[in-house]
């Protein structure tokens, strides 16, 4: 394993290991304004949401690594200390990437990459009228890291509207996660689409207590087939099936193979095993349990 000092490598090299390892990372499309009411559009990938109530969104336009000059963003913040925080889906990823470029301060992203700006409601930089959901903020802080090229400046904004376009709503009025077609930044020059293809869901463990490793049978837990993921999935059970829906799954789902390697327990267990992981690939907890617990099971 490659172990890294960061104090005793280049912050360049620092810098690719921090993003190549920490992502997908989203995008915080900041729209900001200079004191003569200049705009400005720029995207962070160093950002997130930290609070509920009230609500904070922290982004932080760093220095620069090879210059140690400070980006527009953060000068205009400094002055006028309200941002508009865009939300960056795959219909404007790419004019997002162009507002990215180096224009000098008095020119507007807007207009170079092509995007609609909207009056906001409460405060003066605009919205971009393509992106999905726009944050109208007010900065209450901004934390200065450092001095050097590649510190950040973390500008810690407190949401007072949120708009968000109807077609991403689902039927309950909340933001359907395969509408919005998010965007995330990732190393280098790679980005992340949060689409069908690279979604799952995991149900999270607020209200149960799932069974846990320790509480795993031995010949599970020593599998050759399961990965740590998928015993990490098995624990996460509240209880085991019982004996007689083991049996009954067994003699309906499982009879064939049963039969077929009656003279094979070794292949008949891993054959079990091999079942079990492609049920829990499709969220089929219980079944896979059932499959797994049918090999001791009568």
């Amino acid at each position: 394993m490659l172990t890294i000092d960061p104090k005793e490598i280049a912050v360049s090299k620092l810098h690719h290991y921090l993003l190549g390892a920490v992502g997908p990372r989203p995008i915080a499309f900041a729209s900001t304004i200079d004191a003569d009411g200049n705009e400005n559009l720029a995207p962070f990938s160093f950002f997130n949401v930290f609070s509920a109530s009230p609500p904070i969104l922290i982004f932080s336009p760093a220095r620069s690594g090879r210059t140690n000059t400070t980006k527009d963003t953060y000068n205009n913040v400094k002055v006028v200390p309200e941002v508009v925080v865009n939300v960056v889906n795959y219909d404007i990823v790419h004019q997002m990437s162009l507002a990215s470029s180096p224009f000098a301060p008095e020119v507007s992203e807007f207009e170079k990459a092509g995007f609609t700006a909207l009056d906001s409601e409460t405060i003066r930089p605009k919205r971009v009228a393509e992106s999905p959901v726009q944050f109208e903020c007010k900065v209450i802080e901004v934390k200065e890291l450092g001095t050097e090229g590649g510190a950040g400046n973390l500008v810690i904004c407190e949401v007072l509207r949120i708009h968000i376009n109807e077609a991403v709503l689902n039927e309950d009025q909340m933001i359907d996660q395969h509408k919005i077609d998010l965007v995330s930044r990732m190393g280098g020059n790679w980005y992340c689409r949060a689409d069908e293809k690279s979604m799952f869901e995991i149900m999270k463990p607020i209200t149960t207590v799932g069974i846990g490793f320790d509480a795993l049978p031995e010949d599970i837990r020593n599998s050759k087939t399961l990965t740590g993921n998928d015993l990490g999935q098995l624990a996460g059970i509240e209880e085991l099936p019982n004996e007689t829906d083991v049996n009954e799954f067994k003699l309906l789902e499982l009879s064939d193979l049963f039969v077929t390697l009656e003279d094979d327990p070794s292949q008949l267990e891993n054959e079990l095993h091999t079942k079990a992981k492609a049920l829990l690939s499709e969220n089929k907890l219980e079944d896979a349990w059932m499959t797994l617990l049918a090999f001791n099971n009568g």
